[in-house]
């Protein structure tokens, strides 16, 4: 039993990391934070159908990247729970691949948008910030998700894999 859990907090661990990796790279080019935002880390949100240990990897990830991305303490919190809340989303939809994307695009583009208004004051209609957010996460979780889906399937490096 010890081996499992090692390997649970292992695996969260490099999933938190490759989150935070991605996320400091879509931030250089501008793309990770603001009303129009397409983080490459997001598509790391797909893994929870593969393995559990994704789901607190990718909201320790995601806390950790807006804390260095330089968040407001606002965007820290309510941002990670975004992302847990879209990764518990995906684990339980695992077994129906095109509609795992969704939580995460979901609890985003709900959540987001608030935060952009009421933490950074960014001044526009929470209703745009929910078209733009949503775009972002449509192409980051649901086009590059599923792309990474596509690859982890086919490479079978897990061995708690999905069957469709």
């Amino acid at each position: 039993m010890k081996n499992k859990s090692a390997s649970f907090i292992a695996q969260a661990g490099i999933v938190a990391a490759l989150y935070v990796v991605l996320t400091l790279l879509s931030n250089a080019f501008g793309l990770a934070s603001g009303v129009i935002q397409v983080r490459i880390s997001e598509a790391l949100c797909i893994l929870p159908c593969f393995i559990a240990s994704a789901v607190p990897g990718l909201f320790i990830g995601c806390f950790l990247s807006n804390i260095l991305a330089g968040g407001v303490i606002w965007d820290v919190i309510f941002g990670s729970i975004a992302t847990l809340l879209g990764a518990i989303g995906t684990r339980l939809l695992k077994k129906h691949r095109y509609l795992a994307s969704l939580p995460p695009i979901i609890a985003n583009m709900l959540i987001v948008p608030f935060v952009l208004r009421y933490a950074y004051h960014i001044e526009g209609a929470i209703w745009y910030f929910m078209l733009t957010v949503g775009a972002g996460e449509l192409i980051s979780c649901g086009i590059l998700g599923q792309a990474l889906y596509t690859a982890v399937k086919n490479t079978g490096i897990f061995k708690e894999e999905v069957k469709e």
